[in-house]
């Protein structure tokens, strides 16, 4: 007998049974990856933001001003194009107070990879208090 070299159509079909279950595990582990990566990133530059709010508090005796972007310009600061695609960010400075403040805010942009994980709303303040929200209250802490 002579036997011809090849694979069967049974060790084919354990191959694609064995990737398939391989996908089903990484794909979804991958994307909370992603999602975890962005959230990082955004958090990094929402403590950038906030050290520069710091230093121009001690220059100008006051915050930037409320308007998210108009306050980032202010600071001359810009998200990355891949923090920019997934949030947008506001910083709110209160008028009336007798100690100066901010909060800082960061909102998944509709249709981003993090507005349809729901990832929820990222906010920091002067005083250093993190939160990481999806429905305005502050469980969690980042």
């Amino acid at each position: 007998m002579k036997y011809t070299k090849g694979f069967t159509l049974i060790e084919l079909m354990i191959v694609v049974a064995i990737m398939g279950i391989i996908a089903a595990v990484a794909i979804p582990q991958y994307k909370q990856y992603v999602i975890r990566g962005n959230r990082a990133a955004a958090q990094a530059f929402m403590m950038d933001v906030a050290n520069r709010e710091k230093q121009y508090l001690l220059d100008a005796r006051s915050y930037a001003i409320d308007g998210g972007t108009t306050a980032l310009t202010q600071l001359t600061m810009a998200p990355s194009a891949d923090v920019a695609k997934n949030y947008a960010f506001t910083i709110t400075v209160p008028v009336v107070t007798t100690t100066p403040s901010f909060t800082i805010t960061a909102t998944p942009i509709s249709g981003s990879a993090q507005a349809n994980a729901n990832d929820g709303y990222l906010t920091l303040d002067d005083l250093g208090v993190k939160c990481w929200s999806t429905n305005g209250a502050c469980p969690n802490h980042w």
